[in-house]
Order: structure tokens, then C-alpha cells, then sequence
């Protein structure tokens, strides 16, 4: 390729590419997040659900691995639950510590929950698998062993398996630990990207995964696309991806609410990040033969993209590189400007626009949101780059992994107790 050809190239990425896809999928994000919520949110009040009388039975099921730290405060919270039937398989997979002995303790004083324990570790996916079997319940819930699910989540969740071909909702995660600057930004993330991700793709008819963190599944549904597929990195994508597939309906629940704790440091963090990264290239590679079919082409988009968004990643992280060593040294290596200029301020507006709609948006469900303001002012400098490096080192680990091999786990970060942690959620009602 010639020297003036790779310069133009570079020019091209550099001065459109890398400024003008983020803030063209930031636009679309608020038109979409915006819409959704004019015409489906903004009556609703997630303290009062409907009770309109179906009240089919619902298993939730939480998988736990090494959990001795969360999974009680888990059970109790899932307990205060006000939907009137459910029952709670919980799935201890093979873990170390106590989780076994603190999860008989709260079986034995009541008689909704019931126990699994998994001899070898194979996995999330294995383990939601074998509870499926054995479980009760017309409407899955999978929560994850940190999260406090609201007492009326079940409602909002199940009102949706009124349509026939619903096959999974998701709900909204809310974070609960405001340890440091990394959870603090999260909380803004939850909302401004994540919330306003899953608001707009609802709209645009296909969902790209659904939370595994809060998710309810039709049972049927779930025979129908052979349950949960135990090698993947990220058995909520994959499974999402299979039911759509199917022609199967994933909804967005806003009103489902539940609390959850997120990486408070750098290193759980790039874990969590690389594992969704690699989760996501693993289900593209997966469901390639979606492009064959006409019949799937509102799976289209969303999978282009996802491909552009990890292309962006690789620009954003590679010309980075370009910048820092033309800054320092004088090289023969094509020279990008990384200083902003009117792209980088008119960036910056639609950047604090997104945020501050998703805020508001989000102060139904818990007051003084608007005040996180500050500290996902900070995400465009800490998280553009931390989320686009790991992309950039999950992309060849998806391409590595083997069909067919067990997706184990170990217990993630947590995050730590802090006396700013959120133990109930605020009504702003």
C-alpha cells in the first residue's frame, strides 16, 4: 500500500471515524431512549406494578460459585419478593467456602427455597441448566448471587409473558456500591449507556443481550433454543442471540428493578470488561449464518454494530498508540492529531446531552441521580479507553476458544463494603 494512501486512510479514521461514530450513536441513543420513555415509561411508577391478576408460578434461579460474602443478603432480599407465587433454586457450584452451609441454613427456615449442589465446577451456564429441569415455574428469573432484587420486580417481569411469543425480559440493574470513582462512574454508565442502550435497540425491535444480572425467560422458550449453551463467556448474550433467532420477542423492562455491585477496582474491572468483550465476539463468530438468511435481517444491525464498535475499539487504541509516540519522539509513523478541536468540544456536549437525559430519566428510580453527573463527566477519559483496550484483548481470546469446552467461573469482584453502599432502594414517590 502506498505511503499517501495509508495517509489518507489514517486522515480519514482519525478526522471522521474515531470522533463522529460515538457521537452519532450517542444521538441515537437519546432520540431512542427519549421515545421509549414517552411512550412507555413515564406513566409508570415501579413502586406500584400492575396486579392485574396473572400470576403464573416463577422460579428464580441463582447460580452461586464461592458467594460465603453475598449470597445470604441475596436470599433475603429475593424473600421480600410480593409476587404470590415463586419459589428459589439456588446453585451451588462446587464452591470452597461456606456458600453451601449458609445457603442449607436459609433452606431449612424456609420452605420456597430450594438447593442444587453441583459436585464440579462447570460453569453458570451448566449449573441454570440443571435448575431448569428441576424447577416449577411457567417464567424463569435469573439473578446473579450479589443481587438485591426489588420486592416488586417479579410483577413487572412477568406482566410481559401476556403476549405468546415473549421469550425473555430484562430488567434494570441499579449499582448499590459508591466506593470509589470507578463504582461512582458506573452508576452513571448503568444508566447513560447501558439503560440507554437497551431503551433504544427495544424501539428499534432487537435487543443485543439481555442483563444476566436480572432476566425472566419463558420456560418453553428456553426448551425451544436447547437452554443455555455451557461454552460461552457470556451465557446471556448467547441465549438472547438463540431465542431472537427463533423469532422469540426480548423486551426491555425498565421498572424490574435490582441492586447490584460492580468492580471497584482496575483489575476486576478489565476482568469484567474482557469477559463481556469476549463473550460478545464469541456469539458473532456463533450466529455468523444469521447474514444467510433474509428472514434475520433485524439482527442485522445490531450485529453490524457491534463489529463496528469493536473496529473502533482497534482505531481508537492503534492511533493512540501513533499520537503518544509522535508526541515524544520524531518517527516516520503517519502523525494523527488526538487533540480536540470543535469535534472534540462538540463531542463533549452531546456526550454531557446523553448523560444528563439518561440522569433524569433515571431519577424515578432513585432520587439525587442528577448529582452523578459529576462523576460520569469522567467516563469519555476512563472508560473510552479502558473498555476499548479490552476489547482489543478479548477479540483473539474469542477467536481461541474451543466449542464445546465448560465456561468456569470464579467468584468476581464484588466490590467492597463501604457505608455509602445502597442497601434498599430510594422511592421517589
Amino acid at each position: 500500500m502506498e505511503k499517501r494512501t495509508l495517509y489518507g486512510i489514517l486522515y480519514f479514521i482519525s478526522e471522521y471515524f474515531i470522533f463522529y461514530y460515538p457521537l452519532v450513536m450517542s444521538l441515537v441513543w437519546i432520540q431512542g431512549a427519549v421515545y421509549y420513555f414517552m411512550r412507555r415509561e413515564v406513566d409508570t411508577n415501579y413502586r406500584k406494578p400492575p396486579k392485574e391478576g396473572y400470576f403464573p408460578m416463577v422460579s428464580i434461579l441463582i447460580p452461586a460459585h464461592n458467594e460465603e460474602k453475598a449470597i445470604a443478603e441475596t436470599l433475603q432480599a429475593a424473600l421480600r419478593s410480593v409476587y404470590p407465587h415463586f419459589e428459589i433454586i439456588v446453585i451451588d457450584d462446587a464452591s470452597t467456602d461456606k456458600t453451601w452451609e449458609i445457603i442449607n441454613e436459609h433452606a431449612a427456615k424456609d420452605e420456597r427455597i430450594r438447593v442444587m449442589h453441583l459436585e464440579e465446577n462447570t460453569g453458570k451456564a451448566a449449573g441454570l441448566n440443571a435448575a431448569l429441569f428441576a424447577s416449577k415455574g411457567e417464567i424463569i428469573v435469573t439473578i446473579d448471587a450479589d443481587a438485591f432484587l426489588d420486592p416488586n420486580a417479579l410483577y413487572w417481569l412477568v406482566q410481559h409473558f401476556k403476549g405468546p411469543r415473549v421469550g425473555a425480559v430484562t430488567g434494570n440493574p441499579r449499582v448499590r456500591n459508591r466506593t470509589n470513582l470507578l463504582a461512582k462512574i458506573q452508576v452513571g454508565e448503568f444508566s447513560s449507556i447501558i439503560g440507554m442502550i437497551k431503551r433504544s435497540q427495544r424501539i428499534l425491535g432487537k435487543v443485543l443481550t439481555v442483563s444476566g444480572v436480572i432476566a425472566a425467560f419463558r420456560k418453553q422458550a428456553l426448551f425451544d433454543v436447547g437452554m443455555w449453551d455451557s461454552d460461552m463467556a457470556t451465557d446471556d448474550i448467547n441465549v438472547t442471540w438463540k431465542l431472537e433467532k427463533r423469532f422469540w420477542d426480548i423486551r426491555y423492562e425498565p421498572n424490574a428493578v435490582c441492586w447490584i455491585l460492580v468492580p471497584d477496582s482496575l483489575k476486576g474491572l478489565f476482568k469484567q470488561r474482557v469477559r463481556w468483550a469476549q463473550g460478545g465476539t464469541e456469539v458473532l463468530l456463533r450466529h455468523l449464518d444469521v447474514w444467510k438468511s433474509w428472514k434475520q435481517r433485524r439482527l442485522w444491525p445490531v450485529y453490524l454494530e457491534y463489529v463496528v464498535s469493536i473496529f473502533w475499539s482497534y482505531c481508537f487504541i492503534i492511533l493512540s498508540i501513533f499520537w503518544l509516540i509522535n508526541y515524544f519522539f520524531h518517527t516516520n509513523l503517519p502523525y494523527v492529531n488526538f487533540i480536540p478541536e470543535y469535534k472534540g468540544a462538540f463531542l463533549v456536549v452531546i456526550c454531557m446531552l446523553q448523560f444528563a437525559t439518561a440522569l433524569i430519566i433515571d431519577t424515578r428510580y432513585e432520587r439525587g441521580m442528577f448529582l452523578q453527573l459529576f462523576w460520569v463527566i469522567w467516563y469519555p477519559f476512563v472508560y473510552w479507553i479502558f473498555t476499548a483496550l479490552a476489547a482489543v484483548w478479548a477479540v483473539p481470546k474469542a477467536f481461541q476458544h474451543k466449542k464445546g469446552r465448560f465456561a468456569v467461573w470464579i467468584s468476581p469482584d464484588r466490590g467492597r463494603k463501604h457505608p455509602e453502599e445502597k442497601k434498599e432502594p430510594t422511592s421517589t414517590t
